[in-house]
């Protein structure tokens, strides 16, 4: 039976859509991961679906999601992945391991179109790095 793990941020638009992509690639079936916002944005920042493109990831059917959406349903895992989400995340059933990953929100960045860019490929290298070692710590 395939590892659930939730991806949630505050906006679902940037880094949660990143990790739920990246392990639904790396995890190869293994894993399912889905991502969800505290407050969502109801968008996916556009320089999120091209920064996952860019290494090759699917990125049909990714949207911004609500946490309310997946109240009451199990997960293996439940990684927040900003100081935000972690505050506003429930409680979530006691087999479920929570985690927390502080990483800097690249929607945030009000720089240059090339300095955005840059900052999305730097919050991919390190999402996909985290979700290798997670990968290999979970088996």
């Amino acid at each position: 039976m395939p590892h659930r793990v939730l991806f949630i941020c505050t906006g679902n638009s940037a880094r949660s859509i990143m990790a739920e992509a990246i392990l639904n690639t790396l995890g190869r079936g293994e894993y399912i991961a889905q991502s969800a916002g505290a407050k969502p944005s109801g968008m996916v920042n556009p320089l999120t679906i091209e920064t996952l493109r860019a290494h090759g990831h699917v990125t049909d059917g990714l949207y911004s999601k609500p946490l309310d959406q997946f109240l009451g349903q199990d997960f293996d895992t439940v990684i927040t992945v900003c100081d935000n989400a972690r505050k506003a995340c429930p409680i979530w059933p006691s087999l479920t391991k929570m985690l927390h990953w502080s990483i800097a929100d690249p929607a945030e960045i009000r720089d240059s179109d090339n300095d955005k860019r840059a900052f999305f490929e730097r919050i991919y290298g390190d999402i996909e790095s985290r979700i290798r070692k997670f990968i290999a710590s979970s088996q």
